[in-house]
C-alpha cells in the first residue's frame, strides 16, 4: 500500500471546492469530502491505473462532483498535487509541477 501525501497547494484546492459545495447546499461539501476520500482510498490500492498526462503526472474524476484529483505516484507515495474544476484548463498543473 502507498502512503498518501496531500500538498498544500491541494489542500487549499480541497477546502475551496468544500466551501463552495457547502456554500451552495448544507452537507454537499461533507459530500464531496465523501468522494474525495473514496477516491484517495481507490488510489491506495492501484495507483497507476490512470495513464501519465504531463511529467509523471496522472489524474482522476472525482465521482459525482466536476473535479480533477492531479497526483504523481512516487517510491511508496502517492502525492496529490491539485483538485481542480474539470471546466478549469488543465494547462495549470505545468505551472505547479514546475514550480
Amino acid at each position: 500500500m502507498y502512503e498518501l501525501v496531500i500538498t498544500p497547494e491541494a489542500e487549499t484546492d480541497i477546502l475551496m471546492a468544500f466551501t463552495w459545495y457547502d456554500q451552495r447546499r448544507t452537507g454537499l461539501g461533507h459530500d464531496f469530502l465523501l468522494q474525495m476520500d473514496a477516491g484517495f482510498r481507490s488510489l491506495e490500492r492501484n495507483p497507476l491505473i490512470h495513464s501519465e498526462k504531463y511529467a509523471g503526472v496522472r489524474y482522476y474524476l472525482i465521482r459525482r462532483f466536476p473535479y480533477k484529483v492531479f497526483y504523481r505516484v512516487e517510491t511508496g507515495k502517492i502525492v496529490i498535487l491539485g483538485v481542480i474544476s474539470g471546466r478549469r484548463n488543465p494547462e495549470w498543473i505545468k505551472q505547479r509541477v514546475q514550480g
